[in-house]
């Protein structure tokens, strides 16, 4: 999948190591075109360099269409570990145009000792097992999802996201709008002020958002992690830009 002078390499973006990628592609001196895709969910996105577009495809058939008419050589699913719906658009329009595809996925979260973790497969589960958990929740699944905890009365919700959320939501909800990465202080002292007796998030990974699980551990405060769902059969999978660059650039 080696990406040479004159390659044209369409990342799938939004996420940190989306934008690393972009950068190191896009350094001064070298002759690859990058154009990363935005899903166009948060008002006011950090634009990576190089070329970028925001929206959506129109499903595989759309993005198939797009990589054929703007001369992609590479394509690269960097979006979140959660954009499942996106990462199987891209490996369909991969296998449709024959243009070689890499995902570029953090590691998953691995609990330590003192952890108290209660997986589950979806956000559907985690709704169903919250309310034995807890009753002040630290939810950090991001805005898109807060209607499956939308009927949870009995719980009362910190929600932290970048825009505010829309749609259903729960009842007793307050909304912190704020962008990471944050620090384990601050994770503390948002768990003390709020009172907050579970954390539920997304098994998402990285460095940005990790110090809140460190945070609820000292606290001894259980979490709620909800799994990833798979990379597409066949799909090489690169959890670095290093690895990444090391698949494009062999």
């Amino acid at each position: 999948m080696s990406a040479e002078a004159g390659a044209h390499v369409l990342i799938l973006g939004g996420t940190t190591e989306a934008r690393g990628l972009a950068e190191a592609l896009a350094a001064p001196g070298t002759a690859v075109r990058v154009t990363s895709s935005l899903a166009g969910r948060v008002a006011n996105p950090v634009l990576p360099p190089g070329e970028t577009r925001v929206g959506g495809f129109g499903g595989p058939e759309g993005l198939a269409a797009w990589i054929s008419g703007h001369g992609v050589t590479h394509l690269v699913d960097a979006t979140h570990p959660f954009a499942d719906r996106m990462s199987f658009h891209a490996a369909a329009a991969a296998a449709a145009t024959g243009v070689p595809l890499l995902a570029l996925r953090r590691p998953a979260w691995i609990p330590v000792p003192g952890d108290d973790w209660h997986r589950v497969p979806s956000l559907a589960d985690a709704a169903r097992v919250l309310p034995g958990l807890g009753r002040r929740a630290f939810l950090t699944t991001g805005r898109m999802g807060l209607s499956a905890f939308a009927h949870l009365d009995s719980v009362w919700f910190l929600v932290r996201s970048v825009d505010p959320p829309a749609g259903q939501v729960p009842a007793r909800l307050e909304v912190l709008l704020d962008r990471g990465p944050f620090a384990l202080d601050g994770e503390r002292e948002l768990l003390r002020r709020h009172r907050v007796d579970v954390l539920v998030t997304k098994d998402s990974g990285g460095s940005a958002t990790a110090p809140k699980l460190a945070a609820a551990r000292e606290a001894g405060i259980p979490v709620l992690v909800v799994d990833r769902p798979p990379v597409p059969p066949g799909v090489p999978v690169a959890e670095s830009v290093a690895q990444a660059l090391a698949h494009l650039r062999p």
